[in-house]
């Protein structure tokens, strides 16, 4: 079947709720090909998926074994590898009990859930959020998202969900009242443009739920599992939440969700309270324990870090080069490029030149890579950026228009 061919089906028979551009076929490491045989340097990674790079072999054994093996018995039988994976994010995490679902909005769904369970004698149900913020499209999960637009054509929506700003401890303080049970919190807003908590609003929080006897929540699902450069996004601050949801990267490519939780809120979800048909299958579990030996074996914390730097530092001149450009922000493997105006067609003209990246928050460029990027994919990216700032700041309507 030829992109055409692939277009129209998709067009005749899946509901048109995105509208993609390329049709891909292929992918290894840090590129795909399109059905036409061109190849990009792939920045978009799955939107913060393909954290090991696309079919790393490792990943792709992992899947194929356990598929010929076991691959789905659901949770009224004991599993192997669920337990296994479970450890894994607790020891380097809380230390305490996960739960597996298959998505970020499922995983957020569940943390709302233990919010409520948690306060529920006590009256308590409210859950701050943050303006820009971005935790699923599920009913509960996009009123608990601080985006007006996700919300449009949903009324009436749930109850429950207070929206403070942004990095202003201040307004989370003012947000709070006696049946307030939780703060959900990311600690790099991804869909909200790439925007990084500092760390003392990220411990104001902490410390405000320990004093008025909140649930300080992080929403890990887009900056987790070693994006940041460290395994999850509340560790570039040292600070402990009492659960926080993870999805996307932890599986590779492969779908998977989940929510760890401090050894104190480990029990709060009990037997017939929540439950899933397809969360921690055998399959799952095996591809995100998988995924973590990867990432330990190759260092691409490390990487992340290192890399990262070297792509803020390499589109930094860009600031000064073009007054449409504000800046660059990020951590680790998560960082935006700044415009004072719509970034979509930046994308475009990126995309022409065989890079792909993602225009997010109307104005903001964000590039998110796999962390197994190498320092030449980094300054090709780089260089391709430039040239396509260039391209777009040249061309009769471009941005000084």
């Amino acid at each position: 079947m030829n992109a055409n061919e692939t277009i129209a089906l998709h067009q005749q028979y899946v509901m048109p709720t995105y509208a993609p551009g390329l049709t891909l076929i292929r992918g290894r490491g840090t590129r795909v090909w399109d059905a036409n045989g061109n190849e990009f340097l792939d920045f978009v990674g799955g939107i913060a998926v393909v954290n090991v790079g696309h079919c790393h072999p490792e990943l792709v054994a992992a899947i194929s074994d356990q598929a010929a093996r076991l691959m789905h018995v659901s949770n009224l039988f004991y599993n192997e590898l669920q337990p296994r994976l479970a450890r894994e994010l607790s020891d380097r995490s809380l230390g305490g009990k996960c739960f597996f679902c298959n998505s970020g909005a499922e995983a957020n769904e569940g943390l709302i859930k233990l919010a409520r369970k948690w306060g529920h004698d006590r009256g308590r149900y409210k859950i701050v959020t943050l303006r820009n913020s971005f935790h699923g499209r599920t009913l509960a999960t996009l009123t608990a998202t601080g985006q007006d637009k996700v919300r449009q054509g949903f009324d009436p929506l749930p109850e429950g969900f207070v929206h403070a700003e942004f990095d202003d401890l201040e307004s989370v303080h003012a947000a709070v009242d006696d049946q307030t049970i939780a703060v959900l919190v990311e600690a790099v807003q991804g869909e909200g443009g790439v925007r990084p908590a500092s760390s003392a609003f990220l411990h104001g929080v902490r410390e405000l739920c320990t004093e008025r006897d909140l649930l300080m929540l992080c929403d890990e699902v887009q900056c987790g599992m070693g994006r940041t450069g460290t395994w999850f996004g509340f560790q570039q601050v040292d600070v402990t939440p009492d659960a926080f949801s993870t999805a996307k990267g932890m599986g590779g490519g492969f779908p998977i969700g989940g929510i760890a939780a401090s050894p104190e809120v480990s029990d709060v979800l009990q037997v017939g309270s929540h439950a899933t048909t397809f969360g921690g299958t055998p399959l799952a579990c095996a591809a995100a324990l998988a995924v973590i030996g990867i990432i330990d074996r190759e260092d691409l914390l490390a990487n992340a870090r290192t890399m990262g730097q070297r792509i803020r530092d390499g589109l930094q001149p860009l600031v000064e080069r073009y007054d449409w450009v504000e800046g660059v922000r990020g951590v680790g493997l998560l960082n935006g490029l700044v415009l004072n105006r719509a970034a979509q067609e930046l994308q475009q003209i990126a995309q022409g030149m065989g890079l792909l990246v993602l225009a997010t928050a109307n104005t903001v460029i964000r590039l998110v890579p796999p962390l197994t990027v190498t320092e030449a994919e980094v300054d090709d990216a780089v260089a391709r950026v430039s040239e396509a700032c260039e391209a777009w700041d040249a061309a009769p309507g471009g941005p000084e228009s």
